[in-house]
C-alpha cells in the first residue's frame, strides 16, 4: 500500500513538473507547426523513403502546436509510407545497465513497462502501428516499411547492440541515417554498434566481465533470457555523453563537420543534424582505428588534428 501511494505521488509530481514545464515554454519560445518541421528536416536531407534513427529533445524544438504527437507525424511526413523511422524506447528501472542487472526479480514486459527516454518517445510508443523490439535494457521502437524487421529477434542477439540488433540491422538499411534532434554528440547510442562489432579489437575495454541474463516477456507473454553485458562504470565516466566532456563532444562535431558528413540546421528552434549511417559508422572506425573513439582522453584528442587525411 505504501509503495502504491509513493509511486502515485511521484507521478503526480511529474504530472505537475511536465504542465509547468509546457506552459514556460509555451510563454516563452516560438510557436512551432507540423509543417515547419517538416520543412526543417527536408533542409537536413531527410527525405522521402529515409530509415532515421531519431534521438531528440522535445523542448528543444520550441512550443510544438500538437505536442510530441505533431512532432512524431511529422517525422513520418518526411520520410513518407516508404520510410522508416526509429526511437530508442529503453525501460532501465536501475537507471543504468549495470543497476538494472543487479534488481532482484526484474522481468521485462513490453505489455505493462513504458520507456524512459522522454516525451517523444513514449508518445511515439504511444501512437499506432508501432513495432517494439524485445530486451530487457535497451527496446527499440519503430514505425514504417522496415519496423518489423528492424526489431524482431533483438532478444535473440549475442548483445544488446551487435548483430541481429536493430543497430546492425539499421546500418544494412539503403538510405539510413542517424538524426539528432537538438542535441550534441553526446546521447547517441548508434557509437555502440562499433563497440560490439569489434569486440575484443575495439581500442577501449568498455564492458564488464560477466554477462548477465535477464528476463523478458516477449509480446505473446513467452519468457526469454536475454544476454546482457553491463559497461565498465570507470570506463563510462569517461565517455561523450557524460557532463565532464565537452571536449569530446565538440571534438567529434567538429570533425564530422570537417569530413563533409554532417548535415547541421534548424528544425523547429533546434539546432539539429544528420548523418548518414553507412558513413557515420565507417568514419567511426577509422577514429578508432587511430586511437579516438568516444573515450578518448585530452591527449588523445590532442594527437589527432581535426580532419585529418
Amino acid at each position: 500500500m505504501l509503495e502504491r501511494a509513493k509511486r502515485a505521488a511521484r507521478a503526480a509530481l511529474e504530472a505537475w513538473r511536465r504542465a509547468a514545464s509546457a506552459s514556460h515554454v509555451r510563454q516563452s519560445r516560438p510557436h512551432v507547426t507540423r509543417a515547419t518541421l517538416a520543412s526543417g528536416l527536408a533542409r537536413l536531407g531527410v527525405a522521402p523513403g529515409d530509415t532515421l534513427f531519431v534521438h531528440s529533445s522535445l523542448k528543444s524544438l520550441g512550443y510544438v502546436e500538437g505536442g510530441a504527437v505533431a512532432v512524431i507525424s511529422a517525422l513520418q511526413d518526411a520520410v513518407g509510407p516508404q520510410g522508416t523511422l526509429l526511437l530508442p524506447t529503453y525501460y532501465l528501472p536501475g537507471g543504468s545497465v549495470r543497476a538494472t542487472c543487479a534488481m532482484p526479480d526484474y522481468v521485462f514486459d513490453p505489455r505493462r513497462h513504458g520507456t524512459h527516454m522522454g516525451r517523444l518517445p513514449e508518445a511515439f510508443l504511444a501512437s499506432d502501428a508501432i513495432h517494439r523490439s524485445i530486451h530487457p535494457t535497451h527496446s527499440v521502437s519503430a514505425w514504417g516499411r522496415h519496423a518489423a524487421d528492424l526489431t524482431e529477434a533483438h532478444h535473440r542477439a549475442p548483445s544488446i547492440f551487435g548483430m541481429g540488433s536493430p543497430w546492425q540491422r539499421f546500418i544494412a538499411c539503403e538510405q539510413a541515417k542517424v538524426l539528432g534532434l537538438g542535441i550534441s554528440m553526446g546521447p547517441v547510442t548508434f557509437y555502440h554498434a562499433l563497440e560490439d562489432a569489434m569486440g575484443d579489437a575495439f581500442p577501449v575495454p568498455v564492458w564488464e566481465d560477466d554477462v548477465k541474463l535477464l528476463a523478458c516477456l516477449d509480446h505473446a507473454g513467452r519468457r526469454w533470457d536475454v544476454p546482457v553485458r553491463p559497461f565498465d562504470q570507470a570506463v563510462a565516466q569517461r565517455r561523450i555523453d557524460h557532463a565532464s566532456r565537452n571536449d569530446l563532444r565538440d571534438y567529434f562535431a567538429r570533425e564530422f563537420d570537417a569530413a563533409g558528413l554532417r548535415v547541421n540546421g534548424q528544425v523547429g528552434d533546434a539546432a539539429s543534424w544528420c548523418i548518414p549511417a553507412q558513413a557515420f559508422y565507417a568514419h567511426l572506425h577509422r577514429l578508432a582505428s587511430e586511437h579516438v573513439t568516444i573515450y578518448a582522453s585530452a591527449a588523445q584528442l590532442a594527437a589527432r588534428p581535426i580532419g585529418r587525411a
